[in-house]
């Protein structure tokens, strides 16, 4: 098996391009996305066939969407984006090229494990340009969207503390603290998958949300049980949430920082990167 680095310090790229097919969970549509090595810093899109020049990806890319982060890229749009990044990122890679067919990036198995198999399968390579700097964190910052809240602290290493509460009994509190590393990521948060809750799939299919929503592709928690058990961790939900959060933050860097979010989101984390992005 291909050995990831154990920080996020230094510079990598893929040996080779990977590729992989799946259904959209919203579009509901069919997608391939090809992951290959790049000389530039950064992640960079193009769409396959199209002869378009690669757009680099940045946080003021992103905006306010329903249940995933979507990118404007020039007249492109691009949706949910948080999984495969949050492989990317949090596997170490710095240097990519991903060429996308369709607007929505497959959502596979609902978390990140089968992009890190596909990131694994690739194998790593030194990239021959330094990654891009990570954002400094000098003072403490704070957002909050209700009774949602990010925070990020000043500190030595890159850790999440994440916090949810859900008034459903399978889910409940949860709270997990984590010192993120490549192998720590790959280990405790890629396997986590999405979850929605049973009472409110009519309304979001009413609304055109999760065309490709399955059994397979998300957990689905009906108030006191899960339909579809076994969880792959007791705390899968909270994991899932750190999952987001890490390919959300994976725009603009992993700053120096601690950072903490109670009952996250997409919005709420796109605050704090278009801070960071400052």
């Amino acid at each position: 098996m291909t050995c990831l680095p154990n920080n996020y310090e230094g510079a990598w790229t893929l040996a080779k391009t990977v590729l992989r097919r799946g259904i959209g969970l919203h579009t509901g549509e069919e997608a391939e996305v090809r992951l290959s090595p790049y000389e530039k810093a950064g992640f960079h899109v193009s769409w396959i066939d199209s002869g378009e020049a690669p757009i680099t990806l940045s946080a003021d890319q992103a905006f306010d969407t329903q249940l995933c982060t979507t990118l404007q890229l020039g007249n492109h749009r691009l949706s949910t984006v948080e999984h495969l990044l949050a492989a990317l990122g949090g596997c170490g890679i710095s240097h990519v090229l991903i060429e996308v067919s369709g607007q929505e990036i497959p959502l596979l198995d609902g978390s990140a494990l089968c992009w890190v198999e596909a990131i694994l399968e690739a194998g790593l390579a030194p990239a021959c340009t330094p990654r891009l700097a990570a954002p400094l964190v000098n003072k403490p910052l704070a957002f909050h969207r209700g009774h949602s809240v990010i925070t990020a602290t000043p500190a030595e290493k890159f850790t999440l503390v994440g916090i949810i509460d859900f008034p459903y009994p399978a889910i409940g509190q949860q709270m997990l603290t984590i010192q993120l590393t490549p192998n720590v990521f790959v280990k405790e948060i890629a396997p986590a998958r999405t979850f929605g809750f049973k009472d409110q799939l009519e309304k979001l299919q009413k609304s055109g949300l999760i065309k490709g929503g399955t059994l397979d592709n998300a957990l689905v928690c009906d108030c006191d049980d899960w339909i579809n058990p076994p969880l792959r961790f007791k705390d899968e939900p909270v994991r899932h949430k750190l999952l987001d959060l890490i390919g959300d933050l994976a725009l603009v860097g992993f700053p120096n920082a601690q950072v903490l979010v109670y009952r996250g989101s997409h919005c709420l984390h796109n605050d704090l990167a278009a801070s960071l992005l400052q």
